[in-house]
């Protein structure tokens, strides 16, 4: 091999090198006499002197300063096996001190042809595996491989606690035009903090948090800890094996919303955080109570700001180190499936923060965003948009997700902003967007990317489902790809939520109005696979509470709400409802502090709980409230325009007949002898009453049921004679199992 030129040594000394392992390490020559040798070459920029030292000797190899910043050389006969030798530097300082390390230059790229190929292609699915930080054995020598992609930068390099943060001690290797940068650190452990130090075109340096960092520093601090993954022992493996073969569009999801931040604080302490392995078992056990099978969680992703409540991560691929480390998070998770309980983490793959550290300008360009601020920025929120145009930021983001119910065994994942995604003008003003190729306003790239993330994470993982957060009448969020849709399983139903809500914030004396707020869901109930919502969203920004948001007194209040509890349970769609709904909290959600808990089991608030666990019970046991959320055979009207009476009665079908009738007075006037059709000649029993004294009501009702006449009303040859309480739903269930 070539001696290095001296520009080489100088790019290699102002770290300017893309290839310092070109010069570093060791490499075959020749001597004068033409016999071969082995040239080891090292730097450190302060070194007084080093010495080569192979392990099992004792003698040292003095080594030449070829360059005054800092490169050392010495040539060694070869030998047989030279290059397999363990050996490290001994760096010697004016202070005394000595550093020694072994060479990261001597060895091979940890990334291959293959690897590159893929990247490049934007479709290397376990990428996570390669990039970010890596603890690896190579030639029987453990370390952490590093790599990261930033095909812009002059330089990068990874600085630690382990190199006293000197981006001069260990820059990396470009792998060719792939724009990643690769190194091999010998005798690293894991736990070591770093980060890269990315010099830019104009030469400015920036430190930046490993996009691929598997945990990272608790706020305030933002360094990337290396982390060992696989060592933790997963007992979930029937849930795992079980979830590849359901179904959920036909199966109960009853979801309980939570920012684990506010969930419930130490007692000892209102201002910190309880951990995953302390909240496990009290979630489990909340969960339980209510007949929640799901939980999501809203964004666990390292995030910098409590106050964006995680939905602008600076750390993709970590846990939130707020509530421990990553396999404290699995801890959790492993938990809830043990009890049947499946997890949902709200993911954001719309936009992220304008942070130094994170992604933002990351390799001195706009690379995960758009150079154009029509394009690549959310004013609204004050952050930026992901470039779905380039193959490696796709790739990033469906990894990403992968990864997730991969590594952590999630179950569904909730996308945030999907409609922020799909429209190039969304809450943007005329002539602050860009069309697309044809004129128009939607988002072709980002439509097609999550077309590619369903396809890849419903491939890879049956069972495994997506929920959109879509609030547009885009059409197809929730059909397969192959007939044109976006292909998530779920969608939110925003419509639903924002007519219901605003229905029930009416005086009762204006419903009959507005009745059409409640009728019109289901226009449109089974055109995709609706979640019903009511989230964090509806308790916030000054709306108040869901409690608040009632009319009337405080036992009129109440009443709405248990009201409003049974006719979204009845409903067809899946549910969700946000952390201290459970117990009607009064005030509204504020992040920053523990959930109400006080309230919850006093008076009012624990009769409201009492309901809801009834609601939990009947809607777990009753394939009727949930079989078909999706198709129409599974509800029919009994009578949708008593407008007048402010009453709404409908049957829920499950398979054979069985079925359940639900009616629903949304005033505060009882009304005895309403008859309404019903389908068998049969006793109907009362099995839920919101009106009962059990739940604060008034305790009017049916004495636990009624007998079908034989008169004929509403398209059926039989109905029920019923006193309807005020401001209450009736869920009433044939006593028999078939007519």
């Amino acid at each position: 091999m070539k001696q290095p030129t001296r520009a080489e040594l100088d790019a290699l000394v102002s770290l300017d090198s893309g290839d310092p392992h070109a010069v570093l390490g060791v490499h075959p020559d020749t001597d004068s006499k033409g016999e071969p040798v082995l040239v080891f070459r090292a730097m450190h920029p302060d070194a007084q002197r080093a010495e080569l030292v192979f392990d099992g000797e004792t003698r040292t190899h003095e080594m030449t300063r070829i360059h005054a910043g800092g490169v050392f050389e010495v040539r060694i006969p070869a030998r047989e096996r030279a290059t397999r030798y363990r050996y490290q530097h001994r760096f010697h300082f004016t202070d005394g001190n000595t550093w020694i390390r072994r060479d990261p230059y001597r060895f091979l790229p940890t990334l291959g042809e293959m690897d590159l190929h893929f990247v490049g292609e934007g479709r290397h699915w376990r990428l996570y595996d390669k990039l970010g930080a890596q603890p690896m054995t190579i030639d029987g020598i453990s370390g952490i491989s590093f790599a990261v992609w930033a095909p812009n930068a002059r330089r990068v390099s990874v600085i630690g606690d382990f190199n006293r943060w000197d981006g001069r001690l260990c820059p990396m290797r470009r792998m060719g035009a792939s724009g990643i940068w690769e190194i091999f650190l010998p005798d690293l452990d894991g736990g070591e903090l770093y980060k890269f130090e990315v010099k830019t075109r104009d030469g400015q340096l920036q430190l930046k948090l490993d996009p691929f960092a598997f945990h990272a520093q608790r706020r305030p601090e933002t360094a990337g800890i290396v982390w060992r993954r696989g060592r933790y022992t997963w007992n979930d493996d029937a849930w795992i094996a079980a979830r590849s073969h359901r179904n959920w569009l036909y199966e109960p999801m009853a979801i309980y919303e939570v920012h684990l931040g506010s969930w419930m604080r130490s007692p000892d302490d209102p201002d910190e955080f309880l951990g995953y392995r302390d909240l496990a078992p009290m979630l489990v056990a909340h969960c339980l109570r209510y007949g929640f099978n799901f939980i999501e969680f809203l964004p666990l992703a390292e995030h910098p700001f409590d106050g964006s409540w995680g939905y602008q991560v600076t750390g993709y691929f970590a846990p939130t180190s707020r509530f421990g480390t990553p396999d404290d998070f699995k801890f959790l998770v492993d938990e809830l499936h043990a009890a049947g309980i499946g997890v949902i983490i709200d993911w954001v793959p719309a936009h992220f923060p304008k942070d130094a550290h994170g992604l933002r300008r990351f390799d001195g360009t706009a690379l995960y965003e758009h150079e154009d601020p029509r394009q690549g920025e959310h004013k609204d929120w004050g952050t930026l948009i992901f470039n779905y145009g380039r193959n490696e930021v796709r790739n990033f983001l469906i990894t990403n997700a992968l990864f997730w119910v991969d590594e952590f065994h999630i179950d569904g994942l909730r996308v945030d902003a999907v409609a922020s995604m799909l429209y190039l003008d969304y809450s943007r003003k005329e002539g602050e967007w860009v069309p697309n190729k044809f004129g128009g306003r939607e988002n072709l790239e980002a439509i097609e990317f999550v077309r590619q993330l369903n396809e890849e994470l419903h491939g890879q993982f049956p069972g495994a489902f997506t929920i959109a957060e879509e609030s547009t009448a885009f059409t197809g969020v929730s059909r397969p790809t192959y007939v044109g849709g976006l292909g998530f399983t779920f969608k939110w139903n925003m419509g639903w939520m924002n007519d219901t809500l605003e229905y029930f914030s009416k005086d009762p004396v204006h419903r009959s109005y507005h009745h059409n707020d409640l009728t019109f869901s289901m226009v449109y109930a089974f055109t995709e696979n609706f979640i019903l919502p009511i989230s964090h969203d509806e308790v916030v920004h000054g709306k108040g509470s869901l409690l608040g948001r009632m009319p009337g007194d405080g036992w009129r209040q109440f009443a709405n709400y248990r009201l409003f509890l049974a006719y979204m349970w009845t409903h067809p769609g899946k549910k969700l409802v946000f952390m201290g709904c459970e117990y009607a909290q009064g005030r509204e959600w504020d992040f920053s502090k523990s959930l109400d808990w006080h309230q919850a089991g006093q008076g009012p608030h624990g009769q409201v709980e009492h309901l809801l666990e009834d609601l939990g019970r009947l809607y777990q046991a009753e394939p009727a409230l949930w079989k078909y959320d999706t198709e129409p055979r599974g509800f029919t009207w009994i009578d949708c325009n008593d407008s007048h009476a402010s009453v709404l009665s409908y049957i829920r079908w499950g398979d054979n007949g069985d079925h359940l009738v639900v009616v629903s007075n949304f005033t505060p006037v009882a009304r005895e002898h309403y008859r309404i059709g019903v389908p068998w000649p049969c006793f109907y029993e009362e099995v839920i009453n919101t009106d009962s004294e059990l739940y604060g009501g008034s305790n009017l009702g049916n004495d636990g049921g009624k007998w079908a006449e034989n008169w004929a009303m509403h398209g059926h040859y039989h109905s029920l004679d019923l006193t309807l309480p005020p401001l209450a739903c009736l869920v009433l269930r044939p006593r028999r199992a078939t007519p």
